[in-house]
């Protein structure tokens, strides 16, 4: 058994005694898209073809079920903000909208497939266009929270090699102060209502642009969107996902863990820089051909959360356990969830107490779920399941689970132990496809050939720490005979990125 992730499972303890202060009828879940776990785990199975691209195999073809009339009359996206705004578009103008912006990618910025964009942007409209125009590009997209710092960006920026980076007045004095040490960034997007030097006004491009555009072909295992890790053990590593990781894997989530239909209206309030926003704000709703809802808030305000949840048609919420601990400290008697059916919670283990408040006052279970930014859904509490506190479910269809000890050796029931992910022989889709790291092939001159090859590759790696900043380094080095090149002396990176990957 490969193990590619390994991630403590540690033991909740349930909290009793607490005071139940408002007690709703209970309402049994009834799934939308299985009869049971052992059905759903049984019957799941999905076909990856050779091409694969989300925008033109999965969104364009709701586009037609909409304009068929095969499709119930939800908006794909509906976004509202603080002050009253609001915006909706069906699955035929949020193509229209995105195949703009894919022009404005390919003509104005003259991005070509496997570019890097850093898109870092806040819960507004342009976000999403962003993701959809880079899939129509085949560019890959690099997303990042609006709370990093002026060193983050650097950062983000050197290691990832981006061309073009897309994003508003908060953050663009960091960009400025940081771009001219950025050789590889050429372009520079500005979502605002005011014009800055340097920078494109995307609004006003998006007057201009036309929407005619055909999707490029990518392949289903070629790069889509890289995800920087936290960084929570040193520096922020890249996550790699493929065209059909993220595109195809996700569906697990929409179909089974979020249970979503084209009728639902899904909510989702994670920030739009991690990957648990591609997970439940993009892939998981529009596979399932549901709305995607979003509320802009400048910060998290409870009762705000509370009255959209009261006030709006949403069926499904996905919220982090933090956010239901705020919410249940609300007295909730004068709100009326008369849509919602359906929660979940995600990041976090989520403490008892808090399942069964939120059950007490909305009648409804919150079910968790369990992934990483590698992956898709792992595993989770799923409709019809008996939620037993302190436990995040079972195993998702995508992958095949087992608990572990230290040596990897599975673990009877009821042992705590690491999770652990067969990705031998057959590689699970849902995976992400490496870490993106620096890689430094290099040829030899004669008189370095005779010398030890580790100790040159340490050599290389402590010279360019000391040259550089410390992350550029090259973590990993390879001596080859000779470069691949074009008949006009050019190095052919691609080749090389080719014959890394299938060492993988």
């Amino acid at each position: 058994m490969s193990l590619l992730l390994r991630a403590k499972c540690f033991q909740r303890l349930t909290i009793s005694g607490f005071v139940r202060d408002l007690h709703r009828e209970h309402r049994i879940a009834t799934p939308q898209n299985f009869s049971n776990y052992e059905s759903m785990k049984q019957d799941f199975k999905l076909e990856v073809p050779e091409y694969f691209n989300f925008a033109k195999d999965v969104l364009d073809q709701w586009t037609n079920m909409e304009m068929a009339g095969q499709r119930p009359s939800n908006p794909a996206f509906w976004w509202i903000d603080e002050n009253g705004g609001e915006v909706r578009w069906s699955f035929e103008e949020l193509g229209s909208l995105s195949r703009k912006f894919a022009n404005i990618l390919t003509e104005t910025c003259s991005l070509e497939k496997g570019d890097r964009v850093i898109v870092i942007l806040p819960k507004i409209p342009e976000w999403w266009l962003a993701n959809v125009a880079c899939l129509r590009t085949g560019t890959v997209l690099i997303p990042g929270t609006t709370q990093l710092t002026q060193k983050d960006l650097l950062y983000r920026l050197q290691t990832s090699k981006a061309k073009c980076i897309i994003t508003d007045d908060s953050l663009a004095p960091a960009v400025d102060a940081v771009a001219p040490t950025c050789e590889n960034l050429h372009f520079k997007l500005l979502v605002s209502q005011n014009s800055r030097e340097g920078w494109g006004d995307l609004k006003e491009m998006m007057k201009h642009a036309s929407d005619n555009h055909t999707c490029v072909m990518t392949k289903h295992d070629e790069m889509m969107a890289i995800y920087f890790t936290s960084g929570t053990t040193g520096p922020p590593k890249m996550i790699g996902h493929t065209h059909s990781s993220f595109g195809l894997g996700l569906s697990v989530n929409g179909r089974f863990w979020l249970d979503l239909t084209p009728s639902d209206v899904m909510w989702n309030t994670s920030d739009t820089g991690w990957a648990k926003s591609a997970w439940s704000s993009i892939f998981s709703p529009w596979i399932q051909g549901a709305c995607v809802f979003v509320h802009h808030l400048p910060r998290f305000e409870s009762t705000s959360i509370l009255q959209t949840l009261s006030n709006f048609p949403i069926t499904v919420f996905c919220s982090a356990p933090t956010a239901y601990r705020m919410l249940i400290q609300n007295d909730m008697s004068s709100y009326k969830f008369k849509s919602l059916n359906h929660c979940v919670s995600a990041g976090e283990p989520i403490n008892p107490e808090v399942i069964e408040q939120w059950r007490n006052r909305t009648g409804l279970d919150i079910y968790e779920g369990y992934g990483q930014t590698e992956t898709v859904l792992i595993c989770g509490n799923f409709k019809g399941m008996k939620i037993k506190p302190g436990s995040m479910g079972k195993p998702s269809p995508a992958f095949d689970v087992k608990i572990l000890d230290e040596s990897g050796n599975i673990l009877p029931p009821e042992q705590e132990g690491d999770i652990g992910i067969q990705a031998l022989p057959n590689r699970p889709f849902g995976l992400f496809t490496h870490y993106v790291v620096v890689k430094a092939f290099i040829v030899l001159n004669p008189d370095y050939k005779s010398h030890d090859q580790e100790q040159l590759k340490k050599e290389i790696q402590d010279h360019v720490k000391r040259s550089t900043a410390p992350y550029k380094y090259p973590r990993k080095v390879e001596f080859i005979q000779e470069l691949p090149k074009t008949i006009s002396g050019k190095i052919k990176r691609n080749e090389l990125k080719k014959k890394e990957w299938k060492t993988i």
